[in-house]
């Protein structure tokens, strides 16, 4: 039998990793996705988007997109027709966030998670630097 150490823990590294399987650049159906919803945000004056590749930083997604509206008002209705942008390509939001109150609304579509501010809340949590190791995509570099 082996020896006991009660006073010693085994060594758990938190990292996150990325899976052996996953891709290394985005899928068509990712890219398609992406490129519509800046798209759609863009066709409706939404401020300063974003988009971060996150793939080599956390496997939980892999891409955000950020972006701001005016008011209230402003970041509901974005959301919305980014909802429906993504319905009408005979997809859907997994999951959203935020949408009665409209000030900071999360829309989930697995691949890609899209993030959508009023500016103050945007300035308070400051994203884009909790994750300044994803770089930026070009968006136009992939239409």
């Amino acid at each position: 039998m082996g020896h006991f150490l009660p006073n010693r823990r085994p060594r758990i590294d938190l990292r996150p990793t990325i899976p052996a399987s996953r891709p290394r650049s985005l899928t068509a159906a990712t890219r398609d996705q992406l490129v519509r919803i800046v798209r759609t945000l863009e066709e409706h004056k939404a401020i300063d988007i974003v988009a971060l590749d996150l793939r080599k930083v956390t496997d939980t997604t892999d891409v955000f997109i950020i972006a701001s509206g005016s008011s209230d008002t402003h970041v509901r209705a974005l959301a919305e027709h980014v909802a429906d942008a993504v319905k009408a390509a005979g997809d859907r939001p997994n999951h959203v966030e935020g949408i009665e109150v409209g000030r900071w609304v999360l829309l989930d579509m697995v691949d890609c998670v899209v993030h959508v501010f009023h500016p103050e809340l945007r300035e308070y949590y400051q994203l884009e630097r909790l994750w300044a190791d994803a770089p930026s995509i070009s968006v136009d570099s992939l239409a």
